[in-house]
């Protein structure tokens, strides 16, 4: 289900922008932005098709279709310790636009928030559109441990947000209950706001167990919002369908109200939606094989590219991307400069514009694609040297 032959290259090339096969010349291998190769779920396609089959795309409830709502609930309660009603779900346009309305909610212009480095671009944009300033605290690169000392030493009378990406993009790190526990312990001592990324929380490897961050403890329930998204698990970054979810009725109320979704200014196709819908309650059954495929990709990569001493790589416990140390004395930059020149091979640089400073010397490689065509990129990147 997952092989080279499971691959429509004529689609890709016409179909996957961001950095992918429809934006780079014929002949380059993008192992680039975080999206499967890897045609969509039978379940979702089918049951995208009979949901149109009556002709009609009304205008749906402003705040998410009934079922949508309750099909992230139960997924959530279900697969991550989450205590959700679907009252507690927002059906928004992707995770990313979750995660700018949540800037938007909390900061005032000139408010702090305080962010992991590095960590996807998204977390300092949506803070800076927002009007705020980003504060860093640094996470080990090896580790994806986040230095808890230097958290609260940033906390001062501004800070009113910690953003937390759980697992980790680009570091594959699964954070656990205890360290989400300290996270709310830091939060709550200073009455700040959490929000929690979890859009990878779906591609966990060797069976290991997510807590949703509310789910930890009464501290992290009170003041917190979780961002979710379907592009990863699912590959529908297409249909741009995403959930904000928060314990608090009267909080979420008051967000989906300021965040413009009681009127038809906002608002979330209902297609997306029943593609969400679709995606948690018939495409399990997809979804846990693609799981399989990527955890052997995983291994695979790592395993290629420990033997290379051209990079050090990491060993994600989460995520379809590795995020390798560089080791022959290039920066970021020149080194995926020079794999795309000499390698023909697209890879993401661990540079400050998409990651922060702290990526600097690492570059980012996904993995979400068949296991020959990994194998060419990796063999490519390393024989370009």
């Amino acid at each position: 289900m997952f092989s080279n032959n499971d691959i429509n290259f004529e689609a890709l090339k016409r179909k996957a922008y961001n950095g992918r096969w429809a934006t780079l010349e014929d002949g380059i291998i993008p192992l680039t932005a975080a999206d499967p190769d890897f045609r969509i779920a039978r379940e979702i396609e089918q049951g995208i098709i009979e949901y149109l089959k009556d002709g009609y795309l009304s205008y749906g409830p402003f705040s998410g279709l009934p079922e949508f709502k309750k099909s992230v609930a139960d997924h959530f309660n279900k697969e991550k310790f989450g205590s959700f009603s679907p009252e507690n779900v927002l059906a928004v346009n992707s995770a990313a636009q979750g995660m700018f309305l949540i800037a938007a909610y909390v900061l005032s212009p000139g408010d702090e928030a305080i962010i992991l480095d590095p960590v996807d671009f998204l977390f300092k944009k949506s803070v800076e559109t927002a009007g705020g300033k980003v504060k860093l605290c640094p996470v080990d690169t090896i580790t994806g441990n986040i230095d808890f000392e230097q958290l609260a030493a940033l906390i001062n009378p501004k800070t009113k947000l910690i953003s937390i990406c759980n697992p980790h993009n680009p570091l594959g790190k699964v954070y656990s209950a205890e360290v989400l526990r300290k996270v709310a312990e830091i939060a709550s001592a200073h009455d700040l706001w959490v929000m929690s990324d979890e859009i990878w929380s779906d591609i966990i490897y060797d069976n290991r167990s997510f807590h949703t961050y509310s789910s930890v403890s009464e501290e992290a329930k009170k003041k917190s919002f979780t961002v979710y998204g379907f592009s990863k698990s699912f590959g529908i970054a297409g249909l741009r369908i995403g959930a904000v979810l928060c314990n608090d009725e009267e909080i979420l109320a008051d967000f989906t109200e300021k965040s413009n979704f009681n009127s038809t200014i906002e608002g979330v196709s209902t297609l997306s939606q029943i593609a969400g819908s679709l995606a948690l309650e018939r495409a399990k059954p997809w979804y846990k094989e693609f799981l399989k495929h990527l955890q052997s990709n995983r291994d695979f990569a790592y395993h290629l590219l420990s033997t290379s001493e051209i990079v050090t790589p990491n060993f994600p416990e989460a995520t379809f991307v590795l995020f390798p140390k560089i080791e022959n004395g290039l920066s970021s930059e020149a080194f995926a400069q020079h794999v795309l020149q000499q390698g023909k091979v697209a890879i993401v640089p661990g540079s400050e514009r998409w990651f922060g400073k702290g990526a600097e010397g690492h570059i980012r490689i996904c993995f979400s694609t068949s296991q020959e065509i990994l194998e060419e990129g990796l063999n490519r990147m390393i024989s370009s040297f």
